[in-house]
């Protein structure tokens, strides 16, 4: 019989999904709670589990967790390195751009006078972000450079190292929306238009979920852009450029998708599933 373990550590709708999904098809999952398990490093948890699904919401312990397991020649989607890449958004944004992938302008800069550089050399607006994190947490919005200057000294206080590493991107002008497309494998299965009047859109940030239509541009934008992190399953953020048309923002190797299924239809639990079992019977 296949076995199939979900890794987490805060068991959302998406987890409780996919778990359903899992017993939808008569398989029992192997359901791993990080907080009530010890990983002994090179020692497999249990040898019935054939592929492990990281679904961990903290950075850190996805990354660790997932490490951990392949320590124990336990095969995680996704695995450890592109979880890793996909949480940095230097590293993913390098090797986008390393691959010819748009994405929005951006500079890094290690100190206040060469991040209040880098926003002048932008132009005003600009977008001033944390190098991980999601749902839109800490990213800020600089009209001019007092506003800018205020946020940076804010940065250069806090206790977090990666806040004296500054990101600084243009101020992409999006249609009121931006686009969450789905990677499974090699397929496009669905997406969805993220819609604010804010101009963060996140859903977590109560952006509304629309169903969004996949172009073949679109698709084959967002199949590169997944094979060039190393990720199987994304939630892959696109912005849309009056010029340059479709622009990757950003990579989630663990993406939510609670507002997607209501929103389109679409029982991506399903189709997660479905690509798991897939990969073990090859």
């Amino acid at each position: 019989m296949v076995g199939i373990a979900i890794v987490y550590d805060i068991a959302r709708w998406e987890e409780r999904a996919l778990i359903e999904a899992i017993r939808a098809r008569g398989l029992k999952p192997q359901i791993i709670h990080v907080e009530s398990t010890n990983f002994t490093i090179g020692d497999g948890l249990d040898s019935s589990i054939d592929i492990v699904l990281q679904r961990s919401l903290s950075h850190s312990i996805a990354l660790t967790s997932t490490i951990l397991l392949e320590s124990s020649g336990l095969e995680v989607v996704n695995n450890s390195r592109s979880i890793a890449i996909a949480q940095d958004k230097v590293w993913t944004l390098s090797l986008l751009s390393r691959s010819g992938i748009p994405a929005p302008k951006t500079i890094v800069s290690f100190s206040e006078a060469k991040a209040l550089e880098a926003a002048n050399m932008l132009g005003y607006p600009v977008v001033i972000k944390p190098i991980n994190g999601s749902w839109g947490r800490l990213v800020s919005l600089a009209p001019d450079k007092e506003t800018l200057r205020i946020i940076l000294e804010h940065r250069l206080y806090t206790r977090n190292p990666y806040m004296k590493v500054h990101l600084i991107q243009e101020y992409v002008r999006k249609p009121g929306r931006d686009i969450r497309v789905f990677v499974v494998g090699d397929e496009v299965p669905v997406a969805i238009y993220r819609v604010s009047n804010h101009w963060i859109t996140n859903t977590a940030r109560g952006g509304k979920a629309l169903p969004a239509p996949i172009d073949e541009e679109l698709r084959e934008l967002s199949i590169k852009t997944a094979k060039t992190i190393g990720v199987e399953i994304a939630g892959i953020d696109i912005f849309e450029d009056n010029d340059r048309g479709y622009l990757v923002n950003e990579v989630n190797a663990i993406p939510d998708f609670r507002n997607t299924v209501p929103a389109t239809g679409y029982n991506l639990q399903d189709k997660i599933i479905e690509y798991l079992i897939s990969k073990i019977k090859r």
